[in-house]
């Protein structure tokens, strides 16, 4: 059994609102699309497939 850990798909602000399966995923391996907040938290990670999600520079910052 591998235990290999893929590095998570870093997006940036400009790729917002953050979605999986992404564009660079084969057909094949494609389930419903879910759209995922990273914004709050800076990563998340997909119900269906687990794959990683981490947004560039971390969590949003809100000004107040």
């Amino acid at each position: 059994m591998s235990t290999t850990q893929q590095a998570a798909v870093e997006l940036e602000a400009k790729d917002l609102p953050a979605f999986c399966p992404n564009k660079a995923m084969p057909l094949w391996s494609q389930h419903p699309r879910v759209f995922l907040d990273i914004a709050t938290e800076g990563h998340a990670k997909c119900p269906y497939c687990g794959t990683e999600y981490a947004l560039k520079g971390g969590p949003a910052k809100h000004g107040h």
